[in-house]
């Protein structure tokens, strides 16, 4: 796919094994996964008119490709309500990053759609020396942190095989629905593994994928974060 051809083609010609997020999430878009609306924003001018045409609340996120954990830095401010609060952040996430990475290159802010909370799930995939691209499924936030409840496919996968790894997780009835809470999408979450299935058997030179969190909703799901690693 010549979209996805191009941003690998310049990040190896820039020597770089990590992707910056604008580069995975237009990557991700390109594969029909659904992300995040945003916009790369080269200065405070053009920040503040595209979190206008994105539409408050909106979130930061400072592009650097010598920056790979953004929040460590404070690189990035959430829920960002007006036009006023957009200045104060974009001005206090460059003081951040040019305090405690003075020589990091900045590329600009990441201005992303501030979605609305759902059921936090994780999609990954690593490039497996034995077994090729390998898939992981599990709920995100504690569960896949500290519970480590997660299922793993070797690529590509089949429908069903997709809807095997999303039930076969002890946190399964959590996504059925429960204390009210309505049911999450598995159809969308099934559409996002075969998709990223697709994604890393095309390119076999992604070494790691993260899609962590996704949000998913009664209908529909969202890629809040994405990372990609080249071999």
């Amino acid at each position: 796919m010549k979209i996805v051809d191009e941003i690998i083609e310049k990040v190896k010609a820039e020597n770089r094994k990590y992707l910056m997020e604008h580069e995975a999430k237009k990557i991700c878009a390109a594969y029909g996964i659904p992300v995040t609306r945003f916009r790369v924003a080269k200065n405070i001018e053009e920040a503040v008119k595209f979190a206008g045409e994105i539409g408050y609340p909106v979130v930061f996120k400072i592009i650097s490709p010598d920056i790979i954990h953004k929040t460590d830095v404070g690189g990035v401010i959430l829920n960002i309500k007006n036009e006023e609060e957009a200045v104060k952040a974009y001005n206090k996430i460059i003081e951040n990053v040019k305090e405690k990475v003075p020589n990091a290159r900045i590329h600009g802010i990441f201005v992303q759609e501030m979605a609305p909370e759902g059921t936090e799930i994780i999609v990954g995939a690593l490039k497996d020396p034995q077994f090729g691209p390998t898939l992981m499924f599990g709920l995100g936030g504690i569960f896949v942190e500290i519970l480590k409840d997660v299922t793993f496919r070797i690529a590509p996968l089949t429908r069903d095989e997709a809807k095997e790894m999303i039930r076969e997780i002890k946190g399964y009835p959590l996504l059925k629905g429960y204390r009210g809470k309505p049911p999450s999408d598995e159809e969308a979450i099934i559409d996002i593994i075969l998709k990223v299935s697709k994604l890393v058997t095309d390119y076999q030179q992604i070494s790691q994928l993260d899609l962590n969190p996704i949000f998913v909703y009664e209908k529909g799901a969202k890629v809040i974060d994405a990372r990609i690693i080249l071999e």
